[in-house]
């Protein structure tokens, strides 16, 4: 039996020239993903390209254009991480909620802006599941020094038969 989720996904990701990553080990005491109630909750995910972790502060050095691109990055390894601890994306219904973390200069105020990098992409991925409630907020400093960091709440089905 097809899986007409992760064949959106896979298609999605083929018509956009992306890959998902390895889903990143956590850099601390913590778990990656925890399934309760239907629900699975994602760490914070930072952003990786070609190996290395985007840093920088927006409204610093880093653009407005460099901090969605940071934001679409954390989205992809959230996908990772959603295909590493279901083993597929058969159970998702819908992406529920994104918290996104904005390393921000005290000035920058365009944090909604620089969030729409993982939105869009979670819409491109999933489709209308993909359409989520959102928290944008500006930090002072991430972990790591990384430019934004996301994490996530998927509403699951009980099989992916559901």
């Amino acid at each position: 039996m097809t899986d007409p989720v992760a064949d959106h996904v896979e298609r999605a990701l083929a018509d956009l020239g992306l890959t998902l990553p390895k889903a990143a080990a956590p850099v601390a005491a913590y778990v990656p993903a925890v399934e309760a109630g239907g629900l699975l909750h994602l760490s914070g995910q930072l952003p990786f390209k070609d190996g290395a972790l985007v840093t920088g502060r927006l409204g610093e050095g880093l653009s407005l254009e460099e901090g969605q691109e940071a934001a679409r990055l954390c989205g992809l390894m959230v996908a990772a991480q959603i295909k590493a601890a279901l083993g597929g994306f058969g159970r998702v219904r819908r992406i529920v909620k994104l918290g996104v973390y904005v390393n921000s200069a005290p000035d920058f105020t365009q944090q909604p802006q620089v969030a729409n990098g993982a939105s869009e992409l979670m819409v491109a991925l999933f489709g209308d599941a993909g359409r989520h409630a959102r928290s944008a907020v500006g930090v002072p400093v991430l972990p790591l020094g990384a430019a934004v960091e996301v994490d996530a709440i998927v509403e699951l089905s009980a099989s992916a038969l559901d």
